[in-house]
């Protein structure tokens, strides 16, 4: 079992205190690492992180933003002088303001550019900045895991039934944006994980199923049919695969996407 322990390690957590956020730095934290809790609110990642063992902190920065990336590796630097594991977890999904015109926005004849631009932004361009900066300080060191949150939907296309409600009626449609951004981690994880594979950076994606969170039950019980365990997720379910991925478990893995769906891809 020592193969999965991270006693001293230190790890970065991107979307530290979104729904998985938060369970994949407890699951870091469990196996003894140092974890860094990275979102947008300082303070409310510093309160999380008084949650957590083994000193963890919090730290505030913008993944969009190539300036904030850089003063948060440089931060990163003078306090830990390197980070071991880097979860690239921060993600965004369309959210609608309004029900009432959310059928004819997200169909994709009407979808707004600006709304795949702000996801494309967040979801690629953010994780980019992020491997790349945090990545050179795993260049120092020799070593590193990287692991990209990908999902389902990046390796199949969205099923429109499931956003139909119990007469049949389409109540909205999953958007281009989330699985079009999703495909392109997987394939980023590919891309870096030949380029820094001799450096001694390991670069793989976790692919997770939907999380339940408050969905009506109908919702909930159609998704649950589309997976071969017939439930959704709960938001402790991929902690063990990420502490494979995080720790020396792993360390002959690279350029892989572990999918953790339920058997939702599968059939």
């Amino acid at each position: 079992m020592d193969l999965f322990s991270l006693q001293g390690k230190i790890a970065l957590v991107t979307g530290a205190l979104g729904l998985i956020g938060k369970e994949h730095c407890r699951a870091l934290a469990q196996a003894g690492a140092t974890v860094i809790v990275a979102d947008l609110n300082q303070d409310a990642c510093a309160e999380f992180a008084e949650t957590l063992p083994n000193g963890a902190v919090g730290l505030s920065f913008g993944i969009t933003s190539e300036q904030e990336v850089i003063k948060a590796a440089e931060w990163v630097e003078s306090h830990f002088s390197c980070v071991d594991i880097l979860v690239n977890n921060a993600a965004i999904n369309d959210h609608f303001k309004t029900d009432a015109d959310i059928l004819a926005i997200s169909s994709f004849e009407n979808y707004p550019v600006e709304m795949f631009e702000k996801s494309w932004e967040v979801n690629v361009k953010g994780l980019f900045l992020c491997s790349q900066k945090f990545g050179q300080l795993m260049l120092k060191k020799g070593n590193g895991s990287i692991i990209n949150i990908a999902s389902t939907y990046g390796i199949v296309g969205p099923d429109q039934s499931l956003y139909q409600n119990e007469a049949g009626e389409q109540l909205f449609y999953k958007t281009p944006a989330y699985p079009t951004t999703k495909g392109a981690v997987i394939n980023f994880t590919r891309y870096l994980s030949a380029y820094w594979g001799k450096a001694g950076i390991r670069v793989n994606t976790l692919s997770p199923g939907g999380v339940e969170n408050g969905q009506t039950d109908f919702f909930i019980q159609k998704y649950a049919q589309k997976t071969s365990l017939n439930r959704m997720a709960q938001t402790n379910d991929y902690a063990g695969a990420l502490v494979f991925l995080a720790s020396d478990a792993s360390s002959y893995m690279t350029g892989a996407n572990l999918v953790v769906d339920g058997g939702f891809t599968s059939i």
